[in-house]
């Protein structure tokens, strides 16, 4: 387990060198790259203060109905998980004085910025 404090993680995401709503993190479970740009379109928010909950928490595929993680697919589609469950399959886990939190592993600034060119797949409407 990799635990950082808040300040390592912030630090992790400004490398990035993108704006805060295209950090980028990767699901533990599906290996999906997501930002909050993708929470929004998938319908988990409008806005970065309406989704700033979930990223780096809970899968995109929560809000596209993928359905669940155990379904086997291509990469890049998202699914069902969250960090809010009683198994442990992340990596990283921010310190704070409030506590310890799970949070899905920051990418590098490489996979971020090749991740706003290929956005996660959306699911057709229905």
């Amino acid at each position: 387990m990799n635990q950082v404090s808040l300040t390592e993680f912030q630090k992790m995401l400004k490398a990035q060198g993108l704006p805060r709503e295209d950090y980028a993190f990767k699901c533990p479970v599906c290996g999906t790259i997501q930002s909050a740009r993708d929470l929004i379109a998938a319908g988990a928010g409008k806005t970065f203060e309406e989704v700033e909950r979930y990223l780096a928490f809970s899968c995109v595929g929560r809000w596209t109905g993928i359905g669940q993680h155990k379904l086997d697919r291509e990469p890049g589609w998202g699914c069902d998980w969250t960090l809010g469950g009683l198994l442990k399959v992340h990596s990283v886990e921010v310190v704070t004085r409030a506590g310890i939190f799970p949070r899905f592993e920051p990418v590098t600034p490489e996979e971020a910025k090749k991740h706003l060119s290929e956005p996660i797949k959306l699911p057709p409407k229905k």
